[in-house]
């Protein structure tokens, strides 16, 4: 902590007796000037001083609320059943919890039956809140079909028919398995490193299918209240419903599929509640298969056992690394635009990148273009390719063979 300066000194008059008359007054105005000038300093002192003391009250005041808050108790999301002459009747999410509770006067003329609260412990309603949940799920609807196509997608072919065979034939060719006599896989998982491809694959069954496409990520389902993850879990499933046939992605899936530990803050128990819904929601599938589920996930290890059983995700697909005929294919798809110079060989340049990613090697074509256009060049040559993949080794954000990842 920085110490304050020293206030200046108030000047000392000192006059000589044996002076004149003219040099008492000159010594007496000097001290005057002098006296003015620590006046000055001192008013300045005091206004920093003031200034300093209102933004430590502003800071103050924010430290008072921060604890406030912290003090606090957990609120939870709860749904009005009815109102009655006694009191309201409310349901908790999560456990579906109904108690008879009383509203607070300030609330008397807002609340009704149907609306969305949050109580605290005591069950007491403490805030009305807006009905925003049905929206977000709508958002989370893909009107428009994306541009990615099964061509855009190299290295991972026995995917892409494994995936086409849950997903796709389900949908368009039900008589098939009605036929045959089974049922169809009910959930496909899709897991391996970064950068491999799994999104992309979600993407392409969008394109290739007149199904409603349904995109989530697993982070999105971890909501500030109590309740709503399940709530906005249950309300996705029910879009899918009216929407069908549709197709649900759920990306990282690992951020509410973790496995179930021994804690008991209320975020892990937020967590796990959600996670609960998400399963009860997959078992309901109805058995023509209408709707149909895909989730990603990079950290296979981090799933709970529940969520990995028959009968929710019955296809597990691993989406490797691609090797070296992979790569190449992969570096056609994104080299298939550019102006190549004619000492470029793909198979030559895919051979020397063991260890890439589909997504690094993307990285790879697009800084080679910007080494040609840096050299006023329109065609990329293979010099280009090897200077991009000293750049990328330097970036300690991509994997490149000899360094590790960093996310």
């Amino acid at each position: 902590m920085s110490r304050s300066p020293s206030l200046p000194e108030r000047p000392r008059l000192d006059l000589d007796p044996e002076m004149s008359d003219g040099e008492r007054l000159s010594a007496i105005k000097q001290h005057y000037k002098r006296m003015r000038s620590v006046n000055e300093e001192l008013e300045t002192r005091l206004d920093e001083a003031d200034e300093q003391t209102e933004s430590l009250k502003g800071e103050v005041d924010q430290l008072k609320r921060r604890n406030e808050t912290l003090k606090s108790s957990s609120l939870y999301v709860a749904t009005v059943e009815e109102r009655s002459d006694d009191g309201v009747i409310i349901k908790q999410h999560g456990n579906n919890q109904e108690v008879l509770t009383e509203v607070s006067p300030r609330l008397e003329e807002e609340v009704a039956a149907g609306d969305r609260v949050a109580i605290n412990d005591s069950f007491a309603i403490q805030t009305l809140l807006s009905d925003e949940t049905d929206a977000r799920a709508q958002a989370m609807e893909v009107d428009a079909s994306p541009e990615v196509t099964y061509d855009d997608i190299g290295g991972i072919d026995e995917q892409v028919r494994e995936v086409r065979e849950a997903v796709e034939d389900p949908l368009e060719r039900p008589d098939m398995f009605r036929e045959v006599g089974i049922d169809p896989p009910s959930g496909v998982l899709l897991y391996g490193p970064p950068g491999t491809g799994k999104t992309m694959l979600a993407k392409a069954v969008a394109n290739h299918t007149d199904a409603t496409f349904i995109k989530m990520a697993g982070s999105e389902l971890v909501r500030k209240f109590i309740g709503e993850g399940s709530r906005l879990v249950r309300d996705l499933f029910e879009l899918a419903k009216e929407r069908e046939p549709a197709v649900i992605f759920i990306d990282e899936i690992d951020a509410v599929a973790s496995k179930r530990t021994d804690s008991k803050t209320s975020g892990d128990a937020e967590v796990q509640r959600t996670m609960m819904q998400l399963l009860n929601e997959m078992d309901g599938f109805d058995e023509r298969g209408e709707i149909r589920i895909i989730a990603a996930t990079n950290r296979f290890d981090m799933l709970d056992e529940a969520i990995l059983r028959p009968g929710r995700f019955d296809r597990l697909i691993e989406v490797p690394k691609p090797d070296a005929a992979g790569r190449a294919h992969i570096l056609d798809i994104h080299t298939r635009d550019m102006q190549l110079a004619g000492d470029v060989d793909t198979t030559e340049v895919a051979a020397d990148l063991d260890g890439y990613s589909g997504a690094d090697l993307a990285s790879l074509a697009t800084e080679a273009g910007m080494f040609a256009i840096r050299d006023g060049r329109t065609d990329v040559t293979h010099e280009d390719f090897l200077a991009a993949k000293e750049k990328l080794a330097e970036d300690d954000s991509v994997e490149v063979p000899g360094l590790d990842y960093q996310y």
